[in-house]
């Protein structure tokens, strides 16, 4: 699973998810992306599940690039504790994903190979998405 080598600090705060995103909202290194619809987290489980579900689908044909990192740690008390005493531990890690963020590219494959790939990845996200061309508006929205 994806997770930083070292952080700064080891407890960050929650933060906000307004707007649309400015970075990474276009189809840079491959043909086809999927892109985010809505404002979630991310987690490294679930990148990892969808990385997986289109590598199986693909066969090892093609290029997949994941364009977005757990760098977010999100942190949990234990259960049954009391409230107070300091800010809990480090449980999972997460990605901050914004509307219109590229998650994954592919490269290298048919369109409807691709298509269905990137469908089967986005049953792994918790995000609506869509499947876009580069150079082109959407192509399919679930």
């Amino acid at each position: 699973m994806l997770l930083p080598k070292r952080v700064k600090y080891r407890r960050v705060h929650r933060g906000r998810m307004k707007g649309k995103a400015t970075r990474g909202n276009e189809v840079t290194y491959g043909d086809f992306g999927l892109v985010a619809m809505e404002p979630c987290w991310v987690e490294s489980k679930q990148i990892e599940a969808a990385r997986i579900a289109i590598n199986r689908r693909l066969r090892r044909g093609g290029k997949v690039w994941i364009k977005i990192f757990p760098d977010k740690p999100v942190t949990k008390k234990p259960a049954e504790v009391r409230m107070g005493k300091g800010k809990g531990s480090p449980e999972y890690w997460v990605a901050v994903v914004k509307p219109g963020r590229v998650m994954f590219e592919v490269a290298g494959v048919p369109e409807a190979e691709a298509k269905r790939a990137l469908q089967l990845a986005s049953y792994k996200l918790p995000v609506k998405t869509k499947i876009v061309k580069k150079g082109e508006e959407s192509i399919n929205e679930n």
